[in-house]
Formats: C-alpha cells, sequence, structure tokens
C-alpha cells in the first residue's frame, strides 16, 4: 500500500492569515515529498475559506517546482464545473509543467452552496451525470480530433492544445455508491473513497462495492482504489484525545457547510458555540477516536494495516483538521518516521 498526503488550505477564523495557510500548505507538501510519500492531493472549491482551493492546477504547476518525486494529483475537480476542452487542456498543460506527475481526480461536487453559486439548480443528481458525460469528453479530447453532441456538451471536432505528457494521464473517481464504482471501472478510472467519520463498517462497505464492480467488468485490467481519511499520529494518550476533540471541532463545522443554512461572512461561516457542538454528538471525540485513524504510531499501523489487507492500493493521510500547523507538522514527521517503514516491502 502507497502512502499520499491529502491537503487544503483551511482557515476557521478572521485571525489566520491567508498568505500565512499558503506558506504552511507548501511546507506540509515539501515534508511529504522528502519524506518518500508517493502523492500530493489537493482540491477545488469555491467561496470558503474552510477550503481554500480556487484551482488545483494553480497550486498544483507550484508544487512541481518545490517538489522532485511525488506525484500530483487534483483531489478532486468538480465536474460540473469544467467544459471538457478546458479541462482537458488545463489538466494537459499541468501534466507538462509536472513533468508527467499530474493524476486527475474528478468528482460530481458535495456543497449546495457551491452549486448555487456557480451552476444555480444544480443537485448532486445532476452533477454525477454531468461528470459520466465529462470524462469520456476529455479523453476524446486528449486523443485528438474528438467531436462530442451529448446531453450537455456539444462541440465540433477539436484536438487538446496541449496534449499530455502521459499518454494517459491517470483518471480517478470519488465513488461512493455502486453506480459510481461500476461506472468508474467501466471507464478505465481508478476510484478515490471518502468515509468521513463513518469508520471501518463504512470502510470495509466501500472496498465491496469497488470488487463488485470489477466482478462485472472482467475484460478491463483492475484500476487502483485509494482510501482517504482523517489521520493523527500522536506522541500519548493526551496528545492523540487532543486530536480527537480538534477533529470533532472541524467536522462540525464541515456539517455546517455542507447544511447550508449558516450566515456567511467574509468567506467564514458564523461561529459555533460549544453547546451547538456537543449536541451534534455524531462528530463527537469519542466517534473521531473510534472512526479514524487517530492513535499512536503503533495504533495507527494496525488500523492500516486492515486497510492494507482489504486491498486498498493507495491510503491518503488527509491533513486537514483544524489544529494548528506545529501540530499538523509532527503528526505528518511522525507518520513518515514510525509508521510508513513497516508497509516497506
Amino acid at each position: 500500500m502507497k502512502f499520499s498526503l491529502f491537503v487544503h488550505m483551511e482557515r476557521l477564523n478572521a485571525d489566520q492569515q491567508q498568505k500565512d495557510l499558503y506558506n504552511e500548505f507548501i511546507a506540509l507538501c515539501e515534508i511529504a515529498d522528502k519524506g518518500g510519500m508517493h502523492a500530493i492531493w489537493t482540491g477545488e472549491h469555491h467561496g470558503m475559506d474552510f477550503t481554500i482551493a480556487p484551482n488545483p492546477f494553480v497550486t498544483i504547476a507550484d508544487l512541481a517546482n518545490r517538489t522532485k518525486h511525488a506525484r500530483l494529483g487534483t483531489g478532486t475537480v468538480i465536474a460540473p464545473f469544467w467544459h471538457p476542452i478546458k479541462l482537458a487542456g488545463e489538466a494537459a498543460m499541468t501534466d507538462l509543467i509536472t513533468d508527467g506527475r499530474l493524476d486527475l481526480g474528478i468528482a460530481r461536487g458535495a456543497y449546495s452552496f457551491e452549486y448555487e453559486r456557480l451552476f444555480p439548480g444544480l443537485d448532486a443528481w445532476g452533477a454525477g451525470q454531468r461528470l459520466r458525460e465529462l470524462i469520456p469528453a476529455v479523453k476524446g479530447v486528449w486523443q485528438g480530433d474528438y467531436s462530442h453532441d451529448g446531453e450537455f456538451w456539444k462541440f465540433p471536432s477539436t484536438t487538446s492544445a496541449p496534449k499530455p505528457q502521459q499518454q494517459p494521464i491517470p483518471i480517478w473517481v470519488a465513488a461512493r455508491d455502486p453506480n459510481s464504482h461500476e461506472f468508474a471501472v467501466a471507464n478505465g478510472c481508478n476510484v478515490q473513497v471518502t468515509p468521513l467519520w463513518n469508520g471501518d463498517k463504512e470502510i470495509d462497505s466501500l472496498m465491496d462495492r469497488f470488487k463488485a464492480a470489477c466482478e462485472k467488468a472482467p475484460k478491463i485490467p483492475r484500476p487502483k482504489i485509494m482510501l482517504l481519511l482523517h489521520t493523527y499520529v500522536g506522541t500519548d494518550a493526551a496528545d492523540v484525545a487532543q486530536a480527537e476533540k480538534e477533529l470533532s471541532i472541524y467536522y462540525n463545522y464541515f456539517f455546517a457547510w455542507f447544511k447550508n443554512e449558516r450566515p456567511i461572512r467574509q468567506g467564514l461561516i458564523a461561529r459555533l458555540s460549544e453547546e451547538e457542538m456537543a449536541e451534534n454528538t455524531i462528530v463527537s471525540p469519542q466517534v473521531m477516536r473510534d472512526n479514524l485513524a487517530l492513535g499512536t504510531a503503533d495504533q495507527v499501523i494496525t488500523r492500516l494495516k486492515h486497510y492494507e489487507a482489504l486491498g486498498y492500493d493507495e491510503y491518503s493521510f488527509w491533513i486537514d483538521t483544524g489544529m494548528p500547523f506545529e501540530r499538523k507538522k509532527a503528526s505528518l514527521e511522525r507518520f513518515i518516521r514510525d509508521v510508513m517503514p513497516a508497509f516497506q516491502e
């Protein structure tokens, strides 16, 4: 099982300077690259200081000059916000800039907040249908002299300018339901899964869906599957307990953004009270303890060994947690030093 870093800029209050956050983002990526992580993933979000990531291709182009070995992936671009010709060209240009290190992750999106602003009237179903039309069209534009007459896009014969260095760029689909797994496998795409706080039962089930999709397409080579999960490697029980509290706060804000009901000012959602967070028991510190990869190095190794045995090809360390940079940095360094060697062949 290979290891990667999943990272954005995240801002929970107005005291955090965005330039400082970007510098911290770069520092974490450099640690991952120097530490031998297989890949670095960063995504696309708009108008949300909770996850600052307006164009992953711009960020990845910068990372290409600051890293040497790690693959650089979009985790993920939001399908309905892209025209196939535009996505094909920008991804291909980024592939050239990274010297063939790009992985292209694509999702339907998750936040109604973003749909309302960039694509009014869109819902998750419509976004998923656009994803299914987008991916074959992007592949066609990369091949060249490709015309498209679909439900959502129509254009005459077009060739990507430039063409990607890799032939082809690996595509990853963010999948949860069985139909998404089947679409990804049938179209020769790798799969990204994100169980959030739902724990090992969900992680086991996601692998079952992937395996079932592979069985339905026996003539297609088995693609890869990546598990994305919040992770913290602590020094002792007290350190880990602090991480559980920090991640509980993070997921309370995730919930608030997802529900899209709370006032937002200057890109920041109205602060949650201690009472409000305590009432949201679905993401309590105890749930974080039970369902995420939190613990000392030995405890994290034990949990990840289970995921490796299930058949996951890549484990992505989701580092966005709301905790201070120094705590993230120390956890990542412990993961590289104390956890990753246990998985060396």
